[in-house]
């Protein structure tokens, strides 16, 4: 991909963020935002801060639209899921996974740098959205733990938000994003399907090891939200549903 200032047109003064606007979910317009960090998370994931000039509050699981343009015109754009919690008025980050010959997660992990400007648009969709009013269970292969990570930030932050257990499943401990935040955590439970810290075991996500979070769930009422490859939500969504999760405690989101 070209650098930044070949991609997109003269822009204005980028304003302050911070500045809030009324959120009309479906109704966002397009504004560009600048990059002001970006962070490596895993070998395969960045982290891209944008400071956005207005500010409409996501919910927890909420994506935006990124669009880059080139010099002749050419467009290109996809969605990131927000890993950041509603409460961080003014920005917003997206976790990027690297795709093999991907034009835009490409230029978020070789092109883009603080002080770059960007389009977006969002936040965007309703159905895989926590809004912090009742328990949840978490469950996120690879790079879908994106978005689940903005709920437990969301959760941890505001004090009587209900409460909520992550499950994220990666290959290795080095595959497994905001590590820091979540290798030790109470609140969450690291699968390691190809090779695990000492003491700990290593194998796939299966019904047996899913079996207890289940019951968790079902005991509790609580909803649960599943994202990751078409393959994984799959094998994570039978287990539950047989288990007796009703179909409208499910919220999936696939990619791939």
């Amino acid at each position: 991909m070209p650098a930044t200032d070949d991609l997109l047109p003269p822009l204005p003064e980028f304003a302050a963020p911070g500045r809030v606007a009324p959120s009309l979910r479906g109704r966002v317009q397009w504004q560009h935002a600048e990059v002001v960090a970006v962070r490596r998370e895993t070998p395969g994931l960045r982290t891209v801060r944008l400071a956005l000039p207005v500010w409409n509050e996501h919910v927890a699981g909420q994506h935006y639209m990124v669009r880059l343009t080139a010099a002749d015109g050419y467009t290109t754009q996809r969605h990131y899921s927000v890993a950041s919690p509603p409460g961080d008025t003014g920005h917003i980050d997206l976790t990027v996974d690297r795709v093999e010959g991907g034009e835009v997660s490409g230029y978020f992990h070789t092109v883009a740098r603080p002080g770059d400007r960007i389009e977006v648009r969002g936040p965007l969709g309703g159905f895989f959205a926590w809004s912090g009013d009742r328990p949840a269970l978490l469950v996120g292969g690879g790079s879908g733990v994106v978005p689940l990570v903005s709920m437990l930030r969301h959760a941890r932050s505001v004090p009587g938000t209900a409460d909520l257990h992550l499950v994220a499943c990666v290959r290795t401990p080095e595959d497994l994003p905001y590590a820091s935040e979540l290798a030790s955590a109470p609140d969450v439970t690291v699968v390691h399907s190809r090779r695990a810290p000492t003491g700990q075991p290593v194998g796939r996500l299966t019904a047996e090891t899913l079996a207890p979070h289940a019951a968790q769930a079902l005991a509790e009422d609580r909803e649960v939200f599943v994202c990751g490859s078409t393959s994984f939500a799959e094998s994570v969504a039978k287990p539950l549903l047989t288990a007796g999760l009703p179909p409208t405690h499910l919220r999936i989101e696939r990619f791939g």
